[in-house]
């Protein structure tokens, strides 16, 4: 922790970057991104010791005098321990919030209580290092938090709220003493659960490897907000073990310097996600959520899943997300200002360039762990992995074309959407079986013509010149920029074909939906189904309405060129009835009235 350490130049090698670059990476170019990670935490701490200084008054009823001396200390005896938590995602995310919080950029509870944390930090360093050290501490009601250890429980006010707890650590023991009860005393390395010590959850990766916290503790355990503690039944205690056990497996088999690879040692934490208020607000369905932020290396917030094969898909995904938050902190990879908004195959809603480079990189290691499952009789039953491999393959490519044409890319950034446009093309170039191809490429259609029709709208001068010249027989003017306009009101939309798409079967005993008729293969009824749900009151259904172009263009080949702007065709709608549907759809493809 020396400042020499702090601000050594980083300059990272060629030959690393490229592995990072092409989606996937040693042991040894992610543990470079590491030691970024550790230097770009020290100067934030050291930005946050700063600004203490410029207001003491930060910490409210804590001091700071003894903190960075008990750092400083355990980190002479103890450097590597004290490292491994100045990198935990306990500290990182605490520490972008409480700088966001002295900022004025974020909320949270009183600021003393969110600031204070650091001296938690200084405890726990204290505790790893069995250095002795005495502190005043944050308290939540009756929790005192030791970031990346557990959760101590002591006397409280009745009403909870926030509240200094003194802390005293000597040999790695932790004594707190409140005015509301008898005093705690705890060993966090060793203590088993009690009523006054809840540990953090662990997850073995396999032996003499380390484990991965599980963690449902800690405040700053979400993306931003601090929260309360969540602790886990011994169900899903139980559960959440297996499907790790199970999820470890199945990375072990591949090769984990490969795009889609992952060594399970390197992620520091799992937060299980519980829907708050039913999950309401999303952008995405509660179902199958995760997510990860930049602030904590490693870390990533999961709904449970079903099984250990969509474990270790989402485990994939997020830890890309962290490869390339780490990159960013190291390389400017291209300059935007969030004004642009884009298709992103994986999203419900535009996404702005940074988005769509963070998506591209994440599902490259997704492309890639579904390629590694091909052949494998567990996770390749239907030929489920090879219909995930050829769908993903198509759709990133495509957003990695939309990256290169579009996006104000940095000379590092060219290299990496080269890199990973190099992976995704040799994967384009491999085989497999064409009805498996054909499926994954209507799938991906499909889903581009309902964002679309869900997302875009075509500028009035354009719908109004495009109703004037079908009224008067005119050929069909070319079409501009559309505009983008998200139906917020719908809400999230979930792709149900893409589902029929994937599984090729469909419920017995129950009459065909459109959707059923579809992906069978019989666009003459689906189309006509679709034209019956269409014709019901209110604002046409947009899923409903992209299945009938669907079937339409399935019907008429040459008019497939509809389905590049369906908004266009949804313009007209409102001035013609479904029955002309058909003759002004091959009007604006441009094609003869019949074939």
């Amino acid at each position: 922790m020396t400042g020499s350490d702090v601000y050594a130049p980083i300059r990272m090698p060629g030959p690393l970057f490229d592995e990072i670059a092409a989606g996937g990476g040693s042991s040894e170019a992610v543990a470079f991104l590491v030691r970024g990670e550790r230097t770009r935490r020290l100067l934030l701490l050291r930005e946050l010791l700063d600004l203490f200084d410029a207001d003491p008054g930060a910490l409210g009823p804590l001091r700071t005098r003894t903190v960075w001396p008990t750092l400083e200390a355990a980190a002479t005896r103890a450097p590597e321990p004290v490292d491994e938590l100045l990198l935990t995602p306990q500290v990182g995310s605490w520490l972008a919030h409480s700088l966001r919080r002295l900022h004025g950029t974020a909320s949270g509870p009183p600021l003393w209580a969110d600031a204070g944390q650091i001296a938690a930090v200084a405890a726990a360093a204290a505790v790893h290092a069995g250095t002795d050290a005495e502190l005043l501490l944050p308290a939540r009601g009756e929790t005192v938090s030791l970031p990346a250890l557990g959760t101590v429980r002591v006397p409280g006010p009745d009403e909870g709220g926030f509240h200094a707890v003194r802390v005293t650590v000597s040999g790695a023991k932790v004594t707190a003493r409140t005015a509301y009860g008898p005093d705690v005393v705890v060993r966090p390395l060793t203590e088993p659960e009690s009523a006054h010590w809840l540990p953090v959850h662990r997850l073995d990766t396999g032996p003499g490897t380390r484990t991965v916290q599980l963690d449902d503790l800690d405040p700053y355990r979400d993306l931003d907000e601090p929260i309360a503690p969540g602790r886990l039944t011994p169900g899903e205690l139980r559960s959440w073990r297996a499907l790790f056990r199970d999820a470890v497996a199945i990375l072990r088999r591949g090769d984990d310097t490969a795009p889609g690879g992952l060594r399970p040692e390197e992620i520091s934490r799992i937060v299980p996600w519980h829907a708050r208020d039913g999950g309401a607000g999303l952008p995405v369905p509660a179902e199958g959520l995760s997510a990860s932020t930049g602030d904590a290396f490693a870390s990533m917030v999961i709904a449970r899943p079903p099984d250990g094969l969509a474990l270790a898909e989402t485990l994939v995904h997020e830890f890309q997300h962290s490869k390339l938050g780490a990159l960013l902190h190291l390389f400017p990879l291209l300059d935007d200002d969030r004004s642009e908004h884009h298709y992103a195959p994986w999203r419900a809603d535009p996404r702005h360039l940074p988005g769509l480079l963070h998506g591209a990189y994440a599902f490259v290691g997704v492309t890639g762990f579904w390629r590694a499952q091909i052949g494998d009789p567990a996770a390749d039953r239907g030929g489920r992995a090879a219909y995930h491999f050829a769908l993903r393959r198509l759709q990133t490519r495509m957003v990695l074309r939309t990256l290169a044409t579009r996006a104000r890319l940095t000379e590092p950034g060219t290299r990496l959407v080269t890199r990973l446009s190099e992976t995704v093309d040799g994967w384009l170039r491999e085989p497999l079986e064409q009805a498996t191809v054909a499926r994954a490429r209507a799938s991906a259609v499909s889903h581009r013509v309902e964002w679309r029709l869900r997302n875009l709208r075509c500028g009035e001068d354009e719908r109004s010149t495009l109703l004037e010249a079908l009224r008067s027989g005119a050929a069909p003017v070319p079409g501009g920029e559309p505009l983008v306009a998200p139906d917020r009101a719908r809400g999230h939309w979930q792709d149900d074909r893409a589902r029929l798409y994937r599984l090729q079967e469909f419920q017995a005993g129950r009459t065909p939906t459109a959707d059923d008729l579809l992906v069978a293969g019989v666009p003459e009824a689906a189309r006509a189904a679709y034209t019956a749900q269409l014709r019901g009151p209110g604002p046409l259904d947009p899923h409903a309405l992209a299945g009938w172009l669907l079937a339409h263009t399935a019907l008429h080949p040459r008019d497939r060129r509809l389905l590049a702007r369906p908004e266009r065709f949804a313009a007209l709608l409102e001035a013609c009835s479904p029955d002309d549907w058909t003759r002004t759809a091959r009007w604006l493809a441009g094609s003869p009235a019949e074939d």
